[in-house]
């Protein structure tokens, strides 16, 4: 939110500038990491390399949108814009792969200069960013880029943008200090020496108008509409950037951003991390390493689905109601492990030497082979790999009476192993404490997503010693 019409479209014009830059320091990148696969393989540049070349600026430009690339990253840290890159570059190779394929062109193309080249362009790319950043914090050491910024509010959402601004000095920030109109007994105590008070608003207004605030972030509490109203009026006879920081450390936030709806800011207070290029990031998880695990198991998936059939009478397969993503029901399907089927309002969970277990589901159970049949649900969709396990409809209506937030589960896909699982928070909940440790840590897995924690859970799975325990 900015403090008047003008500034607004001053700021605009600015960031439009900065980011039509940044998209051009980016083609060049990729042409030149092009050019140099070329060179070091001796290689004649040809008309089907500048084709490539050309759809792969369009189509990192394109994803690069949707991952939110070409914004101000003043505030955040270097590696998660190094994330972003790279997430963005990685849809590249297998759309030119699909595009040579259609066209029948692949053989047009040196294996080895495009492997490079595919290689090369991220490290470039992350390159130019590292050393933008070298610059710009050489020029903030120098006294070079700062801002002077002032928070409005003695409240606790203060004092962690505080905390966030003694962290990260390379963000070129200078807290000028606090403003609020209470009196002390009812400002909230600061822990630390870095959030000084320093008078009231009318005394934020003036040092705006002179020229001393070049930021002001409103940390009222939601409260106080009317009183955020009088100073953003105020303000705007400023020339000071404002933003408004809602007081929302007050509400359990699961991946909370801005978006837009028309023209009006909303701010999504629950929401999946599995939007745009992330969803489809994670689906090409799942696609690909489900694939592949798919074919290695094979022969396992018939020898068990063989000792099923052999060592118990029954089905081989069982199939249970759960909810996967947003609440919608789903029947995930397993190796029969007992000897009911059981799947009705009331299900009672396994429980250490219970007699229903059959003996070689015992051993399934502890191993996870018995879920070994999820992985073609992982194909189709339903599930993925890795997410919070998926309950039994009838604990889920047990459970998200007694439990907060405990249907946030679902605001992703229902995974064949998760956090939760590789932190030893499996098998039978025979208190609540040990739900809500589940369902604490599958929220921390929605809240803190990445490829690479997936990545993570995954080895921890087949390596871990906490994956076994509590699993009858």
């Amino acid at each position: 939110m900015q403090g008047s019409g003008s500034k607004g479209g001053i700021l605009r014009s600015h960031e439009d500038l900065v980011h039509g830059f940044q998209r051009v320091a980016d083609l060049v990148w990729i042409v030149i990491a092009h050019f140099i696969a070329c060179e070091v393989r001796h290689d004649t540049w040809r008309q089907p390399m500048t084709t490539a070349t050309a759809i792969a600026v369009v189509v990192f430009n394109s994803i690069a949108e949707f991952n939110g690339l070409y914004r101000p990253w003043r505030s955040e840290r270097l590696s998660r814009e190094l994330w972003v890159v790279f997430t963005t570059w990685l849809f590249v190779p297998p759309i030119l792969f699909f595009f040579a394929f259609i066209t029948k062109t692949s053989s047009e193309y040196s294996r080895v200069v495009s492997l490079s080249w595919f290689l090369g362009a991220p490290v470039l790319l992350c390159a130019s960013r590292l050393g933008g950043r070298m610059v710009v914090r050489h020029l903030r050491a120098n006294g070079r880029n700062l801002r002077n910024v002032a928070i409005l509010g003695a409240t606790q959402s203060a004092e962690k943008l505080c905390d966030s601004i003694a962290a990260r000095p390379w963000m070129g920030m200078h807290l000028a200090g606090i403003y609020d109109d209470r009196s002390q007994g009812r400002r909230h105590k600061f822990r630390t020496e870095h959030c000084p008070y320093m008078g009231t608003v009318d005394d934020l207004i003036q040092d705006a108008r002179k020229g001393k605030v070049d930021i002001v972030y409103i940390a009222l509490p939601l409260r106080a509409e009317a009183r955020v109203g009088e100073v953003l009026r105020a303000l705007a006879d400023t020339t000071a950037t404002v933003y408004l920081m809602a007081d929302f450390f007050t509400y359990d936030l699961l991946h909370a951003r801005w978006t837009e709806l028309g023209s009006l800011p909303v701010v999504s207070i629950y929401d999946s991390p599995f939007r745009g290029a992330a969803g489809w990031l994670k689906r090409l998880e799942d696609l690909v390493l489900g694939s592949l695990i798919l074919l290695l198991i094979a022969p396992v998936l018939a020898a068990v689905a063989i000792a099923v059939k052999i060592t118990s009478p029954g089905p081989v397969f069982f199939r249970q109601r759960r909810y996967g993503l947003n609440g919608k029901e789903i029947r995930v399907l397993k190796f029969r492990s007992m000897t009911v089927c059981e799947d009705g309002p009331q299900i009672k969970q396994a429980t250490r030497d219970d007699k229903r277990i059959t003996p070689i589901g015992r051993f399934m159970r502890r191993t996870s082979l018995d879920e070994l049949p999820q992985f073609l649900q992982v194909i189709t969709g339903e599930m993925s790999i890795v997410g919070p396990r998926p309950h039994a409809v009838a604990h889920n209506e047990e459970y998200r009476a007694l439990i907060h937030g405990y249907m946030l589960r679902h605001k992703v896909k229902p995974g064949i192993t998760g956090w939760a699982q590789v932190n030893g928070w499996r098998g039978e909940t025979d208190d609540i404490v040990k739900m809500e440790k589940r369902v604490q840590h599958d929220l921390e897995y929605i809240q803190n997503w990445h490829l690479l924690w997936d990545l993570k859970i995954i080895l921890l799975t087949l390596i871990g010693t906490k994956k076994s325990h509590n699993a009858y």
